[in-house]
């Protein structure tokens, strides 16, 4: 057995039954140098970047603390984004999947207070939530951490750009002194090195390889002219790569936005997300985005960090990011899992000063292209998936089986014609092959699920 096999770990039978059954087989650097200190009870600092499997050392560790039969709040994560906080707590489930009734909840902005108090009311193990929100909760005595002793800070460098120092502070006051706490951020500033020198006790400092150095990433530069319009040249860059799915970066919502409109007229399979969206809307987004029914996302950097977006083949950054910080995240989000990647940087004239930052801090010389002039033949691809939405959801007692039933029985689609399914509260959404998407919404609508019938559309 090698060291850096998940049976190696002093996991449960039923925790590494589990982990066979997702196929986690070999720990990722991050993993194997964190969870033996994690699961022994000490207190850990891990550098790690976005998809080098963080979550899963931490959940995992979260888990073998668990004593299901109390039923109190006995882990806390907080996270920077409402975003990541739903992907953390969606892992944690994932993993429970051995461990009966472990109930975990997210506490974030964007959702009623109400309804989150009195999912409290009924109890949880585990809370996954965004700082603010969470302290929203621990004001009001809504949610008791006397119980408390797992703390962990994801993306703890993010949490504290975002303003949530206080916000931190007033939770960690809440929690018991005797607790094991653990510490993930990309970056390890000052202000880091103070949260965890008064939050930890003698804590273990892991540091794991960036992400590039673990996939191959082709990284062009090309000059614009001051006369080339910005949206023209992503699209030109689109036609010609014809990429599965890309994410196009832009500095301002302004324009995100008038990069959306144009790709969107020219015939683009395309969404826009940023800041100024409703957050059901951004959620919205995101899960077409994830399900294969948008090709192209073109996003502020609310998008650059923590989500989980895999497979992604192309990033475009119109004009440089602020920093190399952010650039080096963008750029991230493709060249995942092993796969090879490309980051096309679209550089206006008033990006001389950041492309010299760039190129202080490369491993290796920068080329500044100049844009090519060949118009590219190609013409926008059409998404390979479709999403319906269905008005039912959890407390209709529907399942992901339930619609991949509907879907499939009596000559319908074929299984592998249905792609994800994700199943909220009181709605639920399937994608669907494309070319088959109205023949898929009638065998929803005109058949019944769970006894009855719900309606549907395409989203």
């Amino acid at each position: 057995m090698s060291a850096t096999d998940f049976a190696s770990l002093p996991l449960a039978p039923e925790q590494l039954q589990t982990l066979a059954a997702l196929e986690y087989h070999t720990m990722t650097p991050v993993q194997a140098e964190s969870l033996p200190l994690m699961l022994a009870g000490r207190d850990v600092i891990a550098q790690a970047q976005t998809g080098s499997g963080k979550t899963a050392a931490f959940a995992l560790t979260v888990l073998h603390n668990l004593n299901v039969a109390q039923y109190a709040v006995q882990a806390l994560v907080l996270c920077p984004t409402r975003e990541l906080a739903e992907q953390v707590a969606e892992e944690i489930r994932r993993l429970a999947r051995s461990q009966a009734n472990v109930k975990v909840l997210t506490l974030c902005g964007g959702v009623p207070t109400r309804d989150q108090s009195l999912s409290l009311q009924h109890g949880a193990h585990v809370i996954v939530g965004t700082p603010g929100r969470v302290l929203d909760h621990v004001s009001q005595q809504r949610l008791d951490l006397t119980q408390l002793h797992t703390l962990v800070l994801d993306e703890a460098d993010r949490m504290l750009d975002m303003g949530f120092q206080a916000e931190l502070d007033a939770i960690i006051e809440a929690a018991p002194v005797k607790r094991q706490t653990l510490l993930f951020s990309a970056t390890f500033p000052p202000q880091i090195a103070s949260l965890a020198q008064h939050l930890m006790q003698a804590p273990a400092h892991i540091e794991v390889a960036a992400i590039e150095t673990q996939a191959p990433i082709t990284k062009l530069f090309y000059q614009l002219s001051a006369s080339q319009h910005g949206a023209e040249a992503v699209a030109h860059v689109l036609l010609a790569q014809q990429p599965n799915q890309a994410i196009v970066f832009c500095n301002t919502k302004r324009e995100a936005d008038s990069v959306f409109t144009y790709l969107h007229n020219a015939g683009f399979s395309v969404q826009a997300l940023h800041g100024d969206m409703e957050q059901k809307d951004r959620e919205e987004t995101l899960l077409l985005f994830n399900n294969q029914s948008v090709r192209i996302l073109v996003a502020t950097d609310v998008a650059a960090r923590g989500l989980d977006i895999k497979a992604l083949d192309l990033v475009v950054n119109l004009g440089l990011a602020h920093d190399v910080e952010t650039h080096t995240h963008r750029i991230g989000r493709t060249g995942r899992a092993g796969e090879a990647g490309r980051a096309i940087s679209l550089l206006t004239t008033q990006c001389e000063y950041k492309f010299h930052l760039l190129q202080d801090t490369a491993p290796a010389p920068l080329s500044l292209q100049a844009f090519p002039d060949a118009a590219p033949t190609g013409k926008p691809a059409p998404a390979s998936m479709a999403t319906i939405q269905i008005q039912g959801g959890k407390k209709d007692k529907l399942r992901p089986g339930d619609i991949v039933g509907a879907l499939t029985k009596d000559g319908g689609l074929a299984f592998e014609q249905v792609g994800k399914i994700k199943v909220q509260a009181k709605v639920a959404y399937v994608a669907v092959a494309r070319a088959k998407a109205k023949h898929a919404l009638a065998l929803l609508t005109e058949d019944k699920l769970k006894g009855r019938r719900f309606r549907a559309r395409l989203v």
